[in-house]
């Protein structure tokens, strides 16, 4: 795990709410502090599209609706004249692309040992935080599958010119 400060948070919230950035991350979480409090759960609800309406909109086998599907909806609640007084993005990575970082980790680690692989972005005070994290379905000492998340998330930032500095 690691936890990142995000010094240039206008440029970041451009990159979460106007660009396709994270857009492939599943969404688990929003909570959007302003004069109310909005929570959103990113919990596909099962049963509200049938398996044609699934699979037309690529939502097939996900238990957490990709971030590009919600994100007007985000943008809508955070943008104003005034800045929220406190955010937080849970996000995870789809079954495939969690599969994918699994196998180009190389380590001892399967796929099936994984639960999720998490990027929690929070603002609060004024400050913007990215930690990592990884879900496991096994008990293992090992934490190079973290390590090697850890680089991902740091080059995935890297490619996307956002500023991030260790603290």
């Amino acid at each position: 795990m690691i936890a990142l400060k995000l010094p240039e948070v206008k440029y970041f919230m451009n990159q979460l709410l106007c660009t396709e950035t994270f857009d492939n991350f599943l969404l688990q979480e929003a909570v959007i502090q302003k004069d109310i409090t909005f929570h959103i759960d990113g919990r596909l609800n099962n049963g509200y599209y049938n398996e044609e309406e699934l699979e037309a909109r690529s939502l097939t086998g996900l238990a957490f609706l990709p971030f590009g599907k919600v994100r007007s909806h985000c943008f809508d609640l955070v943008k104003g004249k005034r800045t929220p007084s406190y955010f937080k993005f849970v996000f995870l990575l789809s079954p495939a692309n969690l599969t994918r970082t699994v196998e180009q980790a190389h380590t001892g680690f399967t796929p099936g040992d994984i639960s999720a692989m998490y990027l929690n972005l929070s603002f609060q005070n004024r400050e913007l935080h990215l930690t990592t994290g990884v879900s496991y379905r096994i008990f293992s000492g090992d934490k190079s599958l973290e390590h090697e998340w850890d680089r991902m998330v740091r080059l995935f930032l890297k490619n996307h010119e956002i500023t991030c500095e260790e603290y």
